[in-house]
């Protein structure tokens, strides 16, 4: 694929790791020089290693010499002899750090590469204090890698960004404060593009963080490409037009729900209820296994992590047959036959036997492995859903949201019944994006209910707020009203309001296809009079007069980027997109931090108690 962005991070690592040069360069240096240069020190900081766990194991890293790595964050004692590839970000701190491993000194050499670009004014920071410690010397090479994201698969990254959503709808934020929000994004994204090689058409809707996301990152592109060469002048400047992907840049607020509801696959499910970080998940205690890995290596995941959650135990009884069947045929073949000593050509067959015995004991192994990892996992899941209730949660949500209906007797149950605290208020914040004008009775109901629970509902009151000027705003009539709300509500939350509800009613057309999946589809094809001709189009390589010059698609290759936070349940959307089109589309997916619906509405209640919704009247708020 054109936009393999994991494999593509993964060789920039790779090339860093030897010093950058081509591994195969490095590889046929003299033996002398590759002896010298062979064994290295790798030092990181927090961010850098989150970049490096889903890419490199440790395996890898042995294999291109690196025989230690070691946070910057931590005292270190020196290591002469070696020279050290630095792996950080650039912040006045590591730079200091830096400056004071070099005076001590720790290594014999110092390459640094940061993770995106070094500014002038830490590159003369860094300069004056080595400098000043007579250390210069130790530094031997500078390099802006450009590589500030997290790639978890082929088509999905994350920016790593923690809180977005918070911050950027924080009513207390300061312009300042949302530029640099802004800002922090804009290199993040430059950064997937760059090591991309790609220059995108970007489009986004009009007003809020997607527009000045997209305005300041097509400044920074037009900035970049006047220089010659630049970062895209090898990829891009010989793709033709229809080559290009289009970047589609969506706020969170445009589809509030998808980040709250609950899911009932398998992937969803790890992430809700386990918390899957970096393609790993961590086993409650009392599990022999504290942490797992999943990700494309392990086969069992890569088939079976989008399918509901009885499939999945359906899977794992079905292999541990299929398992337990193959290790007793090779038990049979190796088994001897009755004490009765073999001769001739019984002796060779047996020792054939003997031999692919042997052969298969690995894969055997693997097979079992992977099938107790997934047993386990499942355990776990199994466990929290009966707990919770969580197969009536995911029902009762999907009618809501599909269906634009719901059972009351139903909803009153699960919010009464023995699902968390957060399942509650997922559940009553999904009810009321599901409706554009929930009845009034019924909303009674629901907030008598969450507070029977004890449940904190500053969330919940925050979506209402939301809501309610939203509609306001909507059915304001005339011009100066509806200025006057849009003035309030952007001192209110530092911007203008987006429409929470938007798309609600056919939020799940045929297919269960989201409305961000429909509205990608329809900027891929790019075709006039639909939907999206009022989204905005800024295409940095045209010049900035005379938009004619603009290419509008269609478009075979898309990113989409969602600010304020991802998930999986978008990611599958997605993906299904791609493989269901005709011809063939490739999409990824990226975001500033994935978050399960717990953690999105951590965000939503911090907000709620900003704006001075207390929690419900409760002894013992939470859970």
């Amino acid at each position: 694929m054109a936009l393999n962005l994991r494999q593509k991070q993964t060789s920039l690592i790779v090339r860093m790791l030897n010093l950058n040069q081509a591994p195969s360069t490095a590889s046929s240096l003299s033996s002398t020089e590759n002896e010298e240069e062979i064994y290295k020190i790798l030092i990181m900081d927090s961010f850098c290693r989150s970049i490096l766990s889903p890419l490199i194991r440790v395996n890898d890293l042995r294999k291109h010499g690196v025989t230690l790595y070691l946070p910057i964050e931590k005292p270190r004692q020196p290591v002469p002899g070696v020279p050290a590839v630095y792996f950080i970000r650039a912040t006045p701190e590591n730079i200091d750090l830096v400056a004071k491993d070099a005076a001590a000194p720790l290594y014999d050499s110092f390459h640094l590469n940061f993770s995106s670009s070094l500014p002038r004014p830490l590159l003369d920071r860094l300069a004056a204090q080595t400098v000043q410690t007579d250390s210069a010397a130790r530094i031997s090479k500078l390099y802006d890698q450009y590589l500030e994201f997290i790639s978890l698969e082929e088509s999905l990254f994350s920016l790593g960004q923690a809180d977005t959503y918070l911050q950027l709808n924080d009513p207390k934020a300061g312009d300042q404060e949302i530029e640099a929000m802004i800002e922090k994004i804009v290199s993040g994204i430059f950064c997937v593009l760059a090591t991309l090689g790609v220059v995108p058409v970007i489009r986004c809707a009009r007003g809020g963080p997607a527009e000045m996301v997209a305005s300041a990152l097509d400044t920074r592109l037009r900035d970049h490409l006047i220089s010659k060469p630049n970062l895209f002048t090898e990829s891009g400047g010989l793709a033709t037009s229809f080559q290009r992907p289009v970047l589609c840049i969506f706020d969170r607020n445009f589809e509030l729900s998808v980040g709250i509801q609950h899911d009932w696959s398998y992937r969803p499910l790890v992430h809700d209820i386990l918390g899957l970080k970096l393609n790993r998940v961590n086993m409650p205690p009392g599990n022999a296994t504290k942490s797992y890995e999943l990700d494309d290596s392990d086969s069992f995941w890569a088939a079976n992590s989008w399918s509901p959650f009885p499939k999945v135990a359906e899977e794992i009884e079905l292999q541990l047959k299929a398992y337990k069947q193959d290790v007793d045929e090779v038990n049979r073949r190796t088994g001897g036959q009755g004490g009765v000593e073999f001769e001739g050509t019984d002796l060779i067959g047996n020792t054939k036997h003997l031999m692919n015995a042997v052969n298969s004991l690995p894969e055997l192994t693997e097979r079992k492995n992977v099938i107790d990892k997934h047993t386990n996992i499942a355990t776990v899941l199994l466990g929290q859903i009966k707990e919770r209730s969580l197969d009536g949660f995911c029902d009762c949500e999907s009618d809501m949201l599909a269906k634009g209906s719901v059972d009351k007797s139903v909803l009153l149950s699960l919010l009464k019944g023995k699902g968390t605290k957060e399942d509650k208020l997922r559940l009553a914040i999904t009810y009321l994006l599901s409706f554009e004008s929930p009845v009034p009775s019924e909303l009674e109901m629901i907030e008598a209910a969450l507070k029977e629970s004890e449940v904190d509902i500053s969330a919940y009151q925050y979506v209402k707020r939301i809501k309610s000027l939203n509609a306001s705003f909507a059915s304001s009539s005339s011009v100066a009203s509806r200025s006057n709300i849009v003035d309030w509500a952007e001192k209110l939350y530092g911007q203008s309001i987006s429409a929470v509800t938007a798309g609600v009613k056919n939020l799940l057309s045929a297919g269960r296809q989201l409305a961000l999946t429909r509205t990608v589809d329809t900027l891929m094809e790019a075709k006039p009079g639909t939907e999206v001709d009022s989204y905005l189009l800024f295409d940095p390589r045209a010049p900035r007069a005379g938009s004619g010059a603009q290419f509008r698609g269609p478009f075979r290759d898309a990113i989409v980027f969602m600010i304020g936070g991802g998930n999986y349940v978008e990611y599958r959307s997605l993906m299904e997109l791609a493989e269901s089109s005709q011809p063939a589309k490739h999409v990824v997916y990226g975001t500033t931090e994935i978050l399960n619906g717990k953690e999105f509405v951590d965000q939503l209640a911090a907000l709620g108690k900003k704006m001075g919704f207390g929690a419900a009247a409760t002894v013992n708020p939470g859970q």
